[in-house]
């Protein structure tokens, strides 16, 4: 956390003259978006405005959350993103350790800023930032915005807008509070955040009780032909363009994918190979059980990284050679 000076620096950069900008990163998820938005209501509590801007679309089921809809979506809305980061004074990194994580477009813009800056982020290695609190240990971005409320001594301004984005937010990252990240401390926010007025079954119905028919299709493709290797150990689940395509695939679709994997008995990573849409390379997630490391394998074989349990990266051949390197490299894993 902050220590006490930073705190008192933060409070005097909180004030109604400056204008404040929170960002995400790429592809944003739903930790991303809860923590986003949640700290967006938190500042509108204090009596300040803040624009949160994301570098692309987010999935529908993310959009029932408050003032979703006003979240400005650079790839659509490049100028207003542009200038809005520009005559920033203050910027919140959420849920990403660097700019580039922001993608090419708006990572550029956040280190051209002049603004103070401020990372709230639970990712391995961060950049160094005017202001940095990074904790790899916290499941989600979204409790460490909560505890930044907690430092603040606000705590009694989180109502039901907060506690509605900051809930999806851990549920979300914690795969259902299922994860080994989840901590006691973890429960005892997501009581407190209940008790403010979110509401889990309205969450969990808003956010997962989502499917469409063409992530279905898929769901059933990749399930029907999934491959487990290394005696067991290692699940392997992949998608093609032309597959997507054929059941008319929307962003989200294929979230939490990755997971079915891990539900197999035995196995203690997952991997999920997909192509991209409109580019020439695979898309890669990675899940693990216990101390298995995807992070610093996606980070040493396939330019990713993330988490130990939960980690992604991309690689630039085509899904069937991606794949037979994966089995490959994986063999030289010991876990």
């Amino acid at each position: 956390m902050f220590d006490s000076f930073q705190i008192s620096a933060l409070k005097n950069l909180l004030v109604p003259q400056n204008k404040i900008v929170i960002i995400t990163h790429y592809n944003p998820d739903g930790d991303a978006i809860g923590s986003s938005l949640g700290l967006k209501h938190f500042l509108k509590q204090k009596g300040l405005e803040a624009d949160v801007i994301v570098p692309n679309d987010f999935p529908k089921f993310l959009k029932w959350m408050p003032e979703a809809k006003q979240v400005i979506i650079a790839d659509y809305k490049r100028k207003i993103a542009g200038e809005a980061i520009y005559n920033a004074d203050v910027i919140f990194i959420l849920d990403f350790n660097a700019s580039h994580r922001s993608g090419n477009l708006v990572g550029p813009w956040i280190e051209k800023a002049r603004a103070k800056k401020i990372l709230i982020d639970h990712h391995q290695q961060p950049d160094n930032f005017d202001f940095v609190y990074s904790d790899v240990t916290i499941p989600a971005t979204s409790q460490m915005v909560y505890h930044f409320i907690e430092a603040l001594g606000e705590e009694e301004l989180v109502n039901k807008e907060i506690a509605d984005c900051l809930y999806t937010g851990i549920m979300t990252d914690t795969g259902g509070f299922r994860f080994r990240s989840t901590s006691a401390t973890t429960h005892r926010i997501t009581a407190k955040l209940i008790e403010n007025g979110a509401d889990p079954a309205q969450i969990t119905s808003s956010t997962w009780d989502t499917n469409t028919v063409s992530r279905l299709h898929l769901l059933a493709l990749i399930l029907g032909r999934i491959e487990v290797v290394k005696d067991g150990k290692v699940a392997i689940l992949w998608l093609k363009r032309d597959e997507l395509k054929q059941y008319g695939f929307q962003k989200g679709d294929t979230e939490g994918f990755v997971n079915y994997g891990l539900s197999i008995m035995g196995t203690q990573v997952s991997a999920f190979f997909m192509e991209d849409l409109y580019e020439d390379f695979v898309k890669i997630s990675f899940r693990s059980k216990d101390y298995v490391d995807v992070n610093q394998f996606s980070r040493n074989h396939f330019d990713g990284g993330g988490h130990i349990n939960a980690a992604g990266g991309k690689y630039m051949k085509s899904i069937e050679e991606t794949i037979e390197d994966f089995k490959v490299k994986i063999e030289g894993e010991e876990f």
